[in-house]
Order: structure tokens, then C-alpha cells, then sequence
């Protein structure tokens, strides 16, 4: 049978997880579930003392964003690590797991249903 793609957003993984778990009851099995971001080092989970002297911006402090001095000063710019902002828009939506299946065409449209009761973004 034809195969479709699923590409499915969440704002926690616990909720990527329970779809995840419901559409394996459906009988999908390729199913691959990330965090992804704008930032390719991911988040400032370690801690980090300024007064080191090892940070490279005030990105590197915040997000965990930047090992280079020259892309972390530009990144520093962003509202989320510096918090200065003047009202706009802010990109950040929230929704920064992502959930990717490959679903037989005949489950398609109960896996989609699944991801929009869940809250998931398709």
C-alpha cells in the first residue's frame, strides 16, 4: 500500500510521546520525535560563570546559543536573550518538538485526527 509523511508540532514531548504511543496502536512504526530550535547548540542547560571570562556573549549565558564571538554577539540581539523588545511579534511559537511518522495511506487521516486532539500542529 502507499505510504504518506506526517510532520506534526507539540509544545512538550510528554505530548509527542502519547501521540507517538497512539499511532503505534494504529500499527505506524516509523515514528522519530526532536527538539529543534533556531540555535544549532541548543540550550544554556549547563551552568556558566561570567566572571570566567570562557563566554563568548551574553547568547552563549542565556541560550546556550553560540561558541563564536562574532555569531553570538549577533545572536544576543534576539529578543529571547536579551529580553529587550519593543511590542513585536515574537517568533517563538512554542511548539519546538517536532514529530515526523511515515504512515500506510489508510491510517492517514485517523493519525492526523490523533495529532489534532492531542494539541499537535500539523
Amino acid at each position: 500500500m502507499a505510504e504518506k509523511n506526517i510532520i506534526a508540532y507539540f509544545k512538550s514531548p510528554e505530548e509527542a510521546n502519547k501521540v507517538a504511543d497512539q499511532m503505534k496502536s494504529l500499527g505506524v512504526e516509523d515514528i522519530q520525535i526532536d527538539r529543534f530550535g533556531k540555535y544549532p547548540l541548543g540550550s544554556a542547560d549547563q551552568l556558566s560563570s561570567p566572571g570566567t571570562g570562557e563566554l563568548s556573549s551574553q547568547a552563549t549565558l542565556t541560550l546556550g546559543a553560540s561558541e563564536g564571538r562574532d555569531t553570538g554577539i549577533l545572536a544576543s540581539a534576539d529578543v529571547s536573550a536579551s529580553g529587550m523588545s519593543d511590542g513585536g511579534e515574537n517568533p517563538i511559537s512554542g511548539r519546538d518538538i517536532v514529530l515526523a511518522a511515515i504512515v500506510d495511506q489508510s491510517v492517514f487521516d485517523k493519525a492526523k485526527q490523533i495529532i489534532k486532539d492531542a494539541d499537535g500542529l500539523v
